[in-house]
């Protein structure tokens, strides 16, 4: 109880027009994967095979998905974890590796429609490049869909990994980088399954505000905008998310800017903790610590992340409240000019003081101003309030 305590909602959620079923998710955690299984091989205590599992009908075609499959060497049921690339990336072998050296079963498939090599598969699904993703469709079409594809194939592989011997069942969560936080979004949504999730960079309301608004929203008709968002954005799909979820991002992310992230994690009504970085980079990197403890405290029993409370500003202060339980050791304000493309904003840091499980900062005068506090424990883990903007004195 003292876990569900600590990861209360940091926002409260607003209201969204969930969209109308894209994905029949009943006959997907019921699929029938029928995987076509690699040799074996273990080293340093890992055991790492490839495997082929169906995939969607593609343009009337069968189907298949590509993955890496590592899981601790030594007997046992373990928990597990779905890992979903983002443009450009395929089935890391590494990225399973990773986790498997950490006590899971992990899978990272390849939602491109290609082989271990990068090369096309006589039986892929769509390809992963922005003009197949951003295509127009009908309801005939709609399920030739890239976005279609991959949410399909991330819920087969959780189904993949619920009928081996070695993964408890019970034990499994999802995280995805950059278009696979996009997927892990929608996925997050929509399989009540899962009992963690971890969107890194990737949100919704991409039509709003993102790297992809000129060209594929502003630029076609708004029917076919809208089309696309209520099918695919996650905005119409991240509401329903039950289990809780961390969303980790960067302050100058150059494909989903803050304001959007922040309209997407406020949809969750799941427990939900924020990390929006400091000039985080973009790419993918599987070692963040943040995503590591957080998928242990919900799949493993490991200590949680902070959690902090909603920020609240009175007489140029801003305060939060924080739980953590491992030593807070150091707190921080970090703020920028409220002006112009959130990628190109100016950030700064300056120590906030920390005490009895509070944190306090002075803000400066700068207006507009946009802020957020963070707290950072002992293991160097970082969490930060939802950020707030100042458009004059307070």
């Amino acid at each position: 109880m003292l876990l569900l305590t600590w990861l209360v909602a940091l926002v409260s959620p607003v209201q969204v027009n969930v969209a109308a079923p894209v994905w029949d998710v009943a006959a997907l955690k019921k699929a029938k994967v029928e995987p076509a299984w690699g040799p074996e091989t273990t080293q340093n205590n890992v055991s790492v095979r490839s495997v082929l599992y169906p995939g969607e009908p593609y343009r009337g075609k069968p189907t298949r998905v590509f993955a890496w499959y590592a899981r601790p060497a030594a007997e046992g049921k373990y928990p597990a974890v779905v890992l979903v690339h983002g443009g450009g990336g395929k089935a890391f072998k590494d990225w399973a590796i990773h986790h498997a050296r950490r006590g899971y079963c992990a899978i990272a498939m390849d939602l491109s429609g290609n082989d271990e090599e990068g090369k096309r598969l006589p039986d892929g699904g769509p390809d992963q490049s922005d003009d197949t993703k951003f295509l127009d469709f009908t309801p005939e079409t709609r399920k030739d869909m890239w976005t279609y594809h991959a949410v399909a194939n991330v819920l087969r592989a959780h189904t993949l990994l619920t009928a081996l011997p070695e993964v408890d069942a019970s034990r499994i969560g999802v995280t995805g980088i950059s278009w696979g936080g996009y997927l892990t979004c929608i996925v997050a949504g929509i399989d009540d399954r899962l009992k963690a999730a971890v969107p890194v960079y990737g949100c919704g309301f991409l039509q709003e505000d993102s790297v992809w608004k000129p060209q594929r929203f502003d630029a076609v008709a708004p029917a076919r905008r809208d089309r696309w968002v209520q099918a695919f954005d996650p905005s119409r799909h991240v509401g329903g998310a039950k289990c809780p979820m961390l969303f980790l991002n960067g302050t100058n992310d150059f494909a989903y800017p803050m304001g959007s992230y922040q309209k997407t994690y406020t949809l969750v009504g799941a427990p939900k903790t924020v990390s929006v970085r400091v000039r985080l980079p973009h790419g993918h990197i599987w070692t963040f610590g943040e995503v590591d403890a957080f998928l242990d405290s919900h799949l493993k029993g490991g200590k949680p992340l902070p959690t902090l409370s909603a920020m609240t500003v009175q007489g140029g202060n801003a305060r939060a409240t924080f739980q953590s339980p491992v030593p807070v050791t150091k707190g921080f304000l970090h703020y920028a000019v409220a002006d112009g493309p959130w990628q190109k904003r100016e950030w700064k840091s300056v120590a906030a003081k920390v005490e009895k499980g509070v944190i306090t900062a002075v803000l400066p005068d700068t207006r507009p101003l946009v802020f957020e506090l963070a707290v950072v424990d002992e293991r160097g883990l970082e969490v930060t309030t939802p950020h707030q903007i100042l458009d004059k004195a307070r």
